[in-house]
């Protein structure tokens, strides 16, 4: 089982998410620069948070632009699993490899506090160590979580049931359309999400609810190699 975590310039949480994943998987993950044109075989690919540079133009915008994107993108087609937390998240909506848009927070400034997330979908590969309606605390640091799809494309997320997390009790940090946290493709293999589950693995953190949708992930995707 060989996950990997993409780097780009001014990315800062690639860090939590490299030691999460070397905690979980027993192994440090493979490090794909962006400008890299090609990744090895590994079974997760992970677009971490932080401030890609440094969320000039528009968050996300830039990144979603580098080489390597056209390799996940090819990736992702071919049901490799790929999760984006946070910046990594407005990147694959920016890449369109995940619909809508992630635009600046109600309240127009950087939020950074614990929120409730509801599991909406605990039937994804990303989920299966949850349960539906399953309420878990999780930490948030953004400025542009705010999650905007069209009419259309909101009925469709919510029909298909790609909507994986929902902020709870009235946690919605940033002014969310229908509190929408976290969503999935319609193919099941792409997963973006603003909370940041790497920074809940573990005693120290206060609570290891996040070490769940890793351990499901991987789970999954060691299974499918084998």
């Amino acid at each position: 089982m060989t996950p990997a975590v993409i780097l780009f310039p001014g990315s800062n949480r690639d860090r939590d998410m490299i030691a999460a994943l070397t905690k979980i998987s027993g192994k440090p993950p493979v490090l794909i620069w962006h400008t890299d044109t090609e990744i090895p075989n590994v079974d997760l690919i992970v677009v971490p948070g932080g401030f890609s540079y440094g969320d000039y133009l528009r968050s996300g915008a830039i990144a979603a632009r580098s080489p390597v994107m056209r390799e996940i993108a090819r990736r992702a087609a071919k049901g490799v699993k790929i999760l984006g937390v946070c910046n990594g998240f407005q990147i694959l909506t920016e890449a369109g490899l995940l619909p809508g848009a992630l635009m600046r927070n109600a309240g127009l400034r950087f939020v950074c506090r614990q929120v409730k997330l509801k599991v909406e979908n605990a039937h994804t590969a990303f989920t299966q160590h949850y349960w539906d309606g399953q309420v878990i605390p999780c930490p948030v640091a953004h400025h542009d979580g705010n999650y905007f799809a069209d009419p259309r494309t909101l009925r469709a997320l919510e029909d298909n049931k790609q909507i994986v997390f929902r902020y709870a009790d009235d946690t919605n940090p940033n002014g969310s359309i229908n509190d929408i946290a976290g969503i999935i493709n319609k193919k099941g293999n792409v997963l973006g999400m603003m909370p940041h589950p790497e920074n809940l693995i573990e005693a120290d953190h206060g609570n290891i609810s996040g070490r769940r949708l890793f351990e499901s992930v991987l789970e999954v995707a060691a299974s499918e190699a084998a």
